[in-house]
């Protein structure tokens, strides 16, 4: 097994920089394609392996201490939380926890390997993507006998070897809203059931547009260049799970059988899309992410096509934007392209693994206690992490965090399968096409579904 690991050091360095997970805060880069990715790093392979090594060799120092366990995490920014975190836990266990953050530059997966050559392998560490699990085939601990493990969805679970990654915070893909410019509206959210529904509300909204200050009802952001992710994969996603159980794979199955697509779920999912081109902000083909979000928590949209990542910009970024617009209660309903569609897409945006050592059952009962209330209160209310756990009680200072927990602790999501699409569909298949059908060069949901099943058809023969 160990050869296996050296052969990935020296040949995967390319690999292992697309899938590394210290990136994960920022939504929109860390969903960016893989073939994107690989334009800019290609350039700096060697020294990506140069910096990897260097990495390695800087921190093979940690040391964990004598009955401890040592934690890699991959969000920087946490880094003061997870060790208070890991004081309270020695203070009531007596067991050491080191903490070792790293973030910016540094390449975990290539560092990780650094490790495992120098045997100084953490107990737990941050994996984000199946390349990350992949990458240590038969050496994680199987976790799913935990209590943990029954109290969440959001778990990575391998196939071949059972639940390995622990879900620490959750992200969520829904069609965001303002919740105080729906009330003025006189539209009830949870009215918003299908398509009939959908047309009516913003039909609704749009006939009373200038009363409410909007630009538009929908912030539905198409521009091919830099939002090709948005569209060709956390859009598309809702094609492949929405209003689906978590563990159903039914069109991602097709997808990777060959790129083929379901004709008459994908004609009402673009029925959807059709919708959203029609009240659209028609600044959307051109505009940048930030003009969408702050557009958005400026309350100049009803609806928003973004993630529940928006929220940390609109009380940060955009404060003073969002402040202005009142600080507007926000909420989330499904895609409900199909009636009685009644999920959003969620999932944790990495995970931490067990390596199977001598320590795994220290660090299997520290994660355990993380699950619990004395570490979720930290997690949740200090770093601030959206909690994937149904029994967990705290809610985030986040303006997305309370839907996210409701829709949680009622069963009520699906899974995020297009992280399985075919690297490079967003950007090389699907980004242009949503911009095409934006514009009208695309006339209508027919064509669109058309243009759609003969492009990914093509893309994925190749």
């Amino acid at each position: 097994m160990k050869k296996k690991v050296l052969a990935l050091l020296m040949t995967g360095v390319m690999a292992a920089s697309l899938a590394a997970c210290g990136e994960t805060a920022a939504a929109p880069a860390a969903d960016a394609s893989a073939d994107a990715a690989a334009t800019e790093a290609a350039p700096a392979a060697d020294a990506s392996a140069d910096a990897a090594a260097d990495t390695a060799a800087d921190t093979a120092a940690v040391e964990t201490p004598e009955g401890g366990i040592r934690l890699v995490n991959g969000k920087i920014e946490v880094d003061s939380m997870l060790k208070e975190a890991a004081a309270k836990y020695e203070e009531e266990t007596g067991v050491p926890v080191v903490i070792e953050s790293m973030g910016g530059g540094i390449n975990i997966q290539d560092t990780l390997k650094g490790y495992y050559q120098a045997d100084n392998m953490p107990d737990i560490f941050v994996c984000g993507s199946d390349d990350d699990f992949g990458n240590w085939d038969g050496m994680l601990v199987d976790m799913s006998g935990e209590k943990w493990a029954s109290d969440t969805e959001a778990a990575y679970v391998s196939k071949d070897y059972g639940t390995i990654g622990f879900p620490y915070t959750t992200e969520a893909i829904g069609l965001a809203y303002n919740a105080d410019i729906l009330e003025k509206a006189g539209v009830d959210p949870k009215s918003i059931t299908g398509p009939e529904s959908m047309a009516k509300a913003f039909e609704t909204i749009d006939s009373k547009k200038d009363e409410l200050g909007l630009t538009a009802v929908i912030g539905w952001y198409t521009e091919p260049k830099d939002l090709y992710w948005s569209t060709g994969s956390h859009s598309f996603a809702n094609y492949l799970d929405a209003g689906l159980k978590r563990d159903d794979t039914t069109y991602s199955d097709m997808l990777a059988d060959g790129g083929k697509i379901d004709e008459s779920r994908f004609h009402d999912y673009a029925e959807m899309v059709a919708l959203f081109n029609k009240y659209t902000d028609p600044n959307g083909v051109s505009g940048t992410y930030d003009n969408q979000v702050q557009g958005f928590a400026s309350g100049k949209y009803a609806f928003v096509t973004q993630g529940s990542w928006i929220g940390a910009s609109m009380t940060d970024q955009y404060k003073d934007d969002y402040a202005a617009a009142g600080n507007f209660k926000v909420g989330m309903i499904p895609y409900a392209f199909e009636e009685g569609i009644d999920t959003i897409l969620t999932n944790s945006p990495s995970w931490w693994a067990v390596f199977d050592n001598d320590n795994k059952d220290a660090s299997l009962a520290f994660l355990q206690w993380l699950s619990e209330d004395e570490g979720q209160e930290i997690l949740v209310m200090k770093a601030g992490f959206v909690s994937p756990f149904k029994s967990c009680t705290y809610v985030a200072e986040d303006p997305f965090a309370q839907t996210i927990a409701d829709y949680t602790a009622a069963g009520k999501t699906s899974a995020w399968h297009w992280l399985k699409n075919k690297a490079g569909l967003d950007q090389n298949a699907l980004g242009q096409l949503y911009t095409d059908f934006t514009l009208g060069v695309i006339p209508d949901a027919d064509q669109f579904t058309q243009a759609v099943m003969s492009k990914v058809q093509e893309y994925y023969a190749n």
